[in-house]
C-alpha cells in the first residue's frame, strides 16, 4: 500500500453517521531529512472528526493547538507535557527506523518512513454519552502495513513476514495488550468526549451545503452518469438521496457514494452518482437533508447534459486535493520521485528478527499512553 493510501485511510477512518465521532493521532517519521519545503523529519497531529486539533513537528519541537477552543480550554501544563511526550516519540521513531533499516537489509542512502496511527471511534447514545465502536492502533513502514492491534480479539496482527516475530513478542506482553485495549476503548473515548464538550460552541456554527445535480458522459456511449453533489456543509452529518420518479435509489440500483469527505476549509462534501440510459425519460431528483443547518431541499434534473462541467467537477476535485496536498499527495510525490518507499529486500524466512523495532521499545507507547498525553 502506498503512503497516499495510508493517509486516505486516516481521512476516512470516521464513518458517515449522524452520531459518530472519531479521535485519531497520526505520527510520521522519515529516516533522514527530506529537504523539501513543508516536509519535516518528524510530524505528529491529533484529529477530532477528521479536523486537526493539535500539531507538532521536528522543526518547531513544540506541540501547539490548531483550534481556538483547544488553546482556550486546555492549560499550559497540557501543552508542556504534550511537547515532552512528542519529543520522546520523535527519538523513539528515529531509533526504530534505524533498526528496521538494518533488519530489512536496506541502505541509509534511501529515505524510509515509519508511521503510526492510533485512535477510537464512538457513537452518542440517547443521553449524549459516547459509546465505543472501534479502535485502531497500526504501524506502517515505507507505505506497507507493518503491524496492527485487533482490540476485539486482543492480538497483534502482522500482515508481513518481517513483523511476525514482533507480533509474537507483543502477544506475550499481557500488560501491553490490556493497556492498548483499555486506551482504545476507554481512555481515548474519555478524551474524545472532553474535546467534543470543549468544541461545542464552534460545532454549533452549522454551514448549509451547496447542492449540484448534473450529468456527464459515461464510458458506454448509450449511458450517462447522473451525479448529486453537496459541498461546503458542517457538521459532517448529512442524508442524500438520488430519486427516480420519487423513489429513493439504492446500491442495488447502482448508486455509488463517495461518503463524506473533508474540504480544505473544515467543511465537508459528499457525492453520489448512478449510471442511467441516455434515453431514460424518467424524473430524477436529488434530496439533501442537513439537519444542523435546517436544510431539506430536493433539486430536479432538467435532463440536460452540460457541455461544460468545470464548476461541479472543480467543486468535487479541488477541495479534496487541497486537503491531501498537506499529507497524502506530498508523500505520493515523494514516492513517485523515488525519494521514499523503494522496494526493500525480502527478509529470509528463517532469519532472526527478535530485535526488530517495536519489540525492545514496546514499553515506550505503553508509558506514553499512561501519561494521558498524545
Amino acid at each position: 500500500m502506498l503512503p497516499v493510501a495510508f493517509f486516505v485511510l486516516f481521512l476516512t477512518f470516521s464513518i458517515a453517521n449522524s452520531e459518530t465521532h472519531s479521535l485519531t493521532y497520526i505520527y510520521t517519521a522519515f529516516s533522514k531529512p527530506v529537504n523539501l519545503p513543508g516536509i519535516h523529519e518528524f510530524t505528529a497531529m491529533g484529529l477530532l472528526d477528521n479536523r486537526m486539533i493539535d500539531y507538532y513537528d521536528s522543526t518547531t519541537q513544540k506541540k501547539i493547538p490548531k483550534q481556538d477552543w483547544m488553546e482556550e480550554e486546555l492549560k499550559q501544563e497540557y501543552w508542556d507535557k504534550g511537547t515532552q511526550s512528542r519529543q520522546s516519540k520523535q527519538q523513539w521513531f528515529k531509533v526504530n527506523i534505524d533498526i528496521l533499516i538494518n533488519r530489512m537489509r536496506q541502505t541509509t542512502n534511501e529515505t524510509h518512513i515509519l508511521q503510526w496511527m492510533h485512535g477510537c471511534e464512538g457513537v452518542e447514545d440517547e443521553n449524549g454519552n459516547l459509546k465505543f465502536v472501534r479502535g485502531v492502533d497500526m504501524y506502517n513502514y515505507d507505505g506497507d502495513d507493518f503491524l496492527g492491534f485487533d482490540d476485539e480479539h486482543q492480538v497483534w496482527v502482522a500482515p508481513v513476514e518481517a513483523a511476525l516475530t514482533t507480533k509474537r513478542k507483543w502477544d506475550e506482553v499481557t500488560a501491553l495488550k490490556d493497556y492498548t485495549k483499555g486506551y482504545l476503548e476507554k481512555e481515548c473515548i474519555e478524551w474524545m468526549s472532553t474535546f467534543l464538550k470543549y468544541s461545542q460552541p464552534q460545532l454549533k456554527k452549522a454551514s448549509a451545503p451547496e447542492v449540484y445535480l448534473f450529468a456527464r458522459e459515461a464510458r458506454e456511449k448509450s449511458n450517462i452518469v447522473l451525479t448529486c453533489l453537496a459541498t461546503g456543509f458542517y457538521p459532517k452529518d448529512i442524508i442524500m438521496y438520488i430519486k427516480r420518479n420519487g423513489r429513493n435509489l439504492t446500491i442495488e440500483d447502482g448508486v455509488v457514494t463517495s461518503g463524506v469527505r473533508p474540504n480544505d476549509d473544515d467543511t465537508h462534501q459528499r457525492r453520489d452518482h448512478v449510471e442511467i440510459l441516455r434515453t431514460d425519460s424518467a424524473s430524477y431528483s436529488c434530496q439533501i437533508i442537513h439537519a444542523a443547518s435546517n436544510m431539506n431541499v430536493e433539486n430536479s434534473w432538467d435532463h440536460h447534459l452540460p457541455p461544460n462541467e468545470s464548476i461541479p467537477i472543480a467543486a468535487i476535485v479541488v477541495p479534496v486535493l487541497l486537503v491531501l496536498i498537506g499529507g497524502a499527495i506530498v508523500l505520493f510525490v515523494l514516492f513517485k520521485k523515488g525519494i521514499i518507499g523503494k522496494k526493500r529486500e525480502d527478509v529470509p524466512a528463517g532469519r532472526d528478527l527478535v530485535n526488530v523495532p517495536l519489540i525492545s521499545g514496546w514499553y515506550f507507547p505503553f508509558q506514553s499512553f499512561a501519561s494521558c498525553v498524545n
